[in-house]
C-alpha cells in the first residue's frame, strides 16, 4: 500500500511540473516568441522577464519558511507574488484571446492588404516603420490586449486589498438567544495576514475600521500574521487599540503555525486580546467559544471541541470561533448555534472560489447545516500577493436577533 501511495504522489508530482511548465511555455509562445523575431533584443527582453518574474515568486513563496532574513523576504516578496497573480491574469486573458483571434484574422483576411506597417525597435531607431506580417500582427495586437488586461485586473485588485477592507452588516436569528441580547453585534475580522507585504499602516486601517463599527465584541478568527514576533511586533501593535464593550477575542488559523504559534499566543495577550484555545467564557447572554486550527495538530495543539464545548449548559446560546469552515461538522454535533470562520479569503483571486469550493463546504457568506449556522468572512487582508479579485475583502458585523424579541 506504501508503494501505491509513493508512485501516486511521484505521478502527481511529475503532473504538476509538467503542468507549470506548459503553461509558462504558452505564455512565453503568445507573449514572446508570437510576437518578436528571432535573436531579437525584444525576444531575449521578453524572454528575461518571465524567467526573472517566477524566479522571484518561487524565492518569495520559500524565503517565508526558509529563514532567509526578513528585509531580503519583503525586498522579494513584492515584486514575486505581485508576478504571481500578473502571470495569472496574462495566462486567463490570452485564453480568452484564443476566441477573439480567429475572428481578428478573418477581418484582417478581408481586407486588400498583404501587411501592415507598425513601428519595430530596429525601424523605430532608423525613424520609419517596418511591414510585418498579418500573422505577427495579429499576435502582437492580442498578446498587447491581454497584456493591458491583465495589468488592469492586477491594478484593480491590488487597490481593492490596499484601500482597506468594507464594511458589511448581517442580522443572524438564532432561536435560544434571550431578548436581552437582541442587537448585540459582533465585528468578525480574519486573515489579516501582516507580513513581509501588509504592515503596521494597513493593521492601522483594520483596526481604525474595526473600532468605527462600535462593537459590543470582536471576534479575531486566525491568521493574523506571517511571520514572527521579532519581526512583525510593530506591525501587530494598532490591535491593542481594538474596542469593544465585552473585549476582543482571538484564536489561531492554520498560519499561526507556521510564523511560531507559541510566541504568538502569548504576543496577542500582551496586545489586550483575549485567547480561545480549546475554551469558552460565559458572557452574559451566550456562550463564546474557541478552538485551535487544524494546524495546530502538528504540534500536539489540535481544536478540542470536547475541552470548548462537552461540559456546557445546552440551554443557553452558544458562538464558536472557529477558522476553517470544514471544522462545522464538529460544531454541529456539539449543538453550537452559530460558527464564525476565515481562511478562504473568498477564493481571493477568480477563479480560486471554485477551488476553494472543494476543501470548504461554505467559501463566504451564512448557511445553515442542521441547526447551526456558518458564516465565512472573506477576511481583510490576503496571502501572498496583495490582490483580490472578485472575492472584496472585509470586516463583517454579525448582529445577533433573538427570535423571542
Amino acid at each position: 500500500m506504501d508503494v501505491v501511495v509513493a508512485v501516486g504522489i511521484v505521478v502527481g508530482a511529475v503532473v504538476v511540473v509538467f503542468g507549470v511548465v506548459g503553461v509558462h511555455w504558452y505564455l512565453w509562445r503568445r507573449l514572446v516568441r508570437d510576437t518578436t523575431e528571432r535573436g531579437s533584443i525584444a525576444r531575449r527582453a521578453g524572454t528575461g522577464v518571465i524567467i526573472a518574474g517566477t524566479a522571484l515568486l518561487i524565492g518569495a513563496v520559500a524565503s517565508e519558511s526558509a529563514g532567509v532574513p526578513f528585509l531580503l523576504t519583503r525586498i522579494i516578496a513584492w515584486p514575486g507574488y505581485m508576478w504571481g497573480a500578473l502571470f495569472l491574469y496574462l495566462v486567463l486573458w490570452l485564453v480568452v484571446g484564443e476566441l477573439v483571434r480567429p475572428l481578428f484574422r478573418r477581418w484582417i483576411a478581408r481586407s486588400s492588404v498583404e501587411a501592415v506597417e507598425v513601428p519595430e525597435i530596429g525601424g523605430a531607431l532608423q525613424g520609419r516603420p517596418t511591414p510585418v506580417s498579418r500573422r505577427l500582427f495579429v499576435s502582437r495586437s492580442v498578446g498587447a490586449a491581454a497584456t493591458l488586461a491583465a495589468v488592469s485586473t492586477v491594478g484593480y485588485g491590488t487597490h481593492s486589498v490596499l484601500a482597506g477592507p468594507r464594511v458589511k452588516q448581517l442580522t443572524v436569528p438564532l432561536a435560544n438567544l434571550p431578548r436581552a441580547a437582541h442587537g448585540f453585534r459582533i465585528t468578525v475580522v480574519s486573515d489579516i495576514h501582516l507580513g513581509p507585504i501588509l504592515g503596521r499602516g494597513f493593521a492601522e486601517r483594520v483596526v481604525e475600521t474595526i473600532n468605527g463599527t462600535q462593537p459590543d465584541l470582536v471576534a479575531v478568527v486566525g491568521d493574523l500574521v506571517d511571520g514572527s514576533v521579532e519581526h512583525l511586533r510593530s506591525a501587530v501593535e494598532p490591535l491593542s487599540r481594538l474596542h469593544a464593550r465585552h473585549g476582543a477575542y482571538f484564536v489561531t488559523g492554520n498560519h499561526e503555525y507556521f510564523s511560531g504559534a507559541e510566541q504568538w499566543i502569548d504576543h496577542v495577550r500582551e496586545l489586550g486580546l483575549r485567547l480561545l484555545a480549546n475554551s469558552r467564557t460565559e458572557l452574559p447572554y451566550f456562550d463564546l467559544a474557541g478552538v485551535n486550527d487544524i494546524q495546530g495538530g502538528r504540534i500536539g495543539q489540535g481544536p478540542d471541541f470536547a475541552a470548548a464545548l462537552g461540559d456546557r449548559d445546552l440551554a443557553r446560546t452558544a458562538v464558536l470561533l472557529a477558522h476553517q469552515p470544514v471544522q462545522i461538522h464538529d460544531a454541529v454535533e456539539f449543538g453550537v448555534d452559530l460558527q464564525l470562520s476565515g481562511h478562504t479569503h473568498g477564493g481571493q483571486l477568480w477563479p480560486g472560489n471554485f477551488l476553494a469550493s472543494l476543501a470548504n463546504p461554505t467559501v463566504a457568506g451564512l448557511e445553515r447545516y442542521g441547526d447551526t449556522q456558518l458564516y465565512v468572512t472573506r477576511g481583510a487582508g490576503a496571502w501572498g500577493p496583495p490582490v483580490r479579485v472578485g472575492a472584496p475583502s472585509d470586516i463583517t458585523v454579525i448582529e445577533l436577533a433573538s427570535t423571542q424579541a
